[in-house]
């Protein structure tokens, strides 16, 4: 499949969200279309295959005098998933402070995911959070609805927040009370949050399984520091963004105990998520954007 290889000096002087959203997609469906996904392509989003014993009323006659294959056409009412966007935005999610951040990754993967379920006329929505719930939209399907929420993922770009920490967990449980029709949630987050048990983060999305939920867990990480801990060999300051603890370090004296703890934990999270029936996607910023939009295609199509 082509990838989406991240241009990030023009992701960051990109002036129109919504605008770049369409070009990542229209980029995505073109490789969709040169990939051993051909499947999912850009038919998909208004066809599914006719099935044998089904009235061929709305068989699409011109699809089949091109592809040779029965398609049956879909209306709006046959098209109604619901998707949230659920956005870590604590202080470690500004990390690294030059070039692209987290943030920035996954306002860009919130935005472009936005469009691609416009084109599938499904609704979106999206929660941002640090220790509680900031802000949680509706999900609809209009264009309208879907500037809005480009305007409010362009507001998370212009400025961090100062020692903002996350309660995933309690986030977690208000969302799945808050969103009371079944509906699939994509949850952004780098997991630094210091107060995190894993039992609590699981019996959160356990909650949201329980309500009917479709969940993917995208683990957000900076693929050369946090990913690689790749630093300078040269003593560094840490500065922890959401508590401004500092500590001087040199990287090259704990990187094997760092990698070896990262590797454990998320071990532990993969084998969590497995058990509970929850899509676990490691999203490296840095990476092209094709390992957010196929997670969610291959769900969504077993789905519907």
């Amino acid at each position: 499949m082509t990838e989406l290889k991240l241009d990030t000096e023009h992701l960051l002087q990109a002036g129109n969200l919504e605008l770049l959203a369409k070009q990542v997609i229209e980029g995505f469906i073109t490789g969709l279309h040169k990939s051993p996904y051909h499947g999912f392509s850009v038919e998909f989003a208004e066809h599914r295959l006719y099935n044998t014993g089904e009235s061929t009323r709305h068989i699409d006659w011109k699809l089949y005098a091109r592809t040779e294959k029965l398609f049956t056409k879909r209306y709006e009412e046959e098209t109604n998933l619901r998707c949230y966007m659920a956005i870590d935005c604590s202080s470690s999610m500004f990390f690294p402070k030059d070039g692209l951040s987290k943030i920035g990754f996954s306002v860009y993967a919130a935005a472009s995911l936005i469009q691609l379920l416009s084109k599938q006329r499904d609704a979106s929505g999206i929660c941002l959070f640090d220790e509680q719930i900031n802000y949680l939209s509706e999900a609809r399907a209009t264009g309208a609805h879907r500037r809005l929420l480009f305007g409010r993922l362009d507001e998370l770009l212009k400025k961090a927040p100062e020692n903002k920490q996350s309660n995933i967990a309690k986030v977690l449980h208000e969302l799945s009370e808050s969103i009371h029709k079944r509906s699939m949630v994509m949850v952004f987050t780098d997991m630094l949050d210091s107060t995190v048990d894993l039992d609590e983060l699981f019996s959160a999305l356990q909650h949201l399984r329980f309500n009917k939920h479709e969940v993917i867990l995208f683990h957000v990480s900076d693929k050369k520091f946090e990913s690689e801990f790749n630093f300078p060999n040269r003593p560094h300051i840490f500065v922890d963004m959401e508590t401004g603890e500092r500590l001087k370090l040199q990287p090259q004296a704990l990187r094997e105990e760092y990698l070896k703890a990262r590797a454990k934990f998320k071990h532990n999270l993969i084998t969590r998520c497995m058990q509970y029936k929850i899509d676990f996607v490691e999203a490296e910023v840095g990476d092209d954007f094709s390992q957010v939009l196929l997670p969610f295609i291959v769900k969504r199509t077993k789905l519907y």
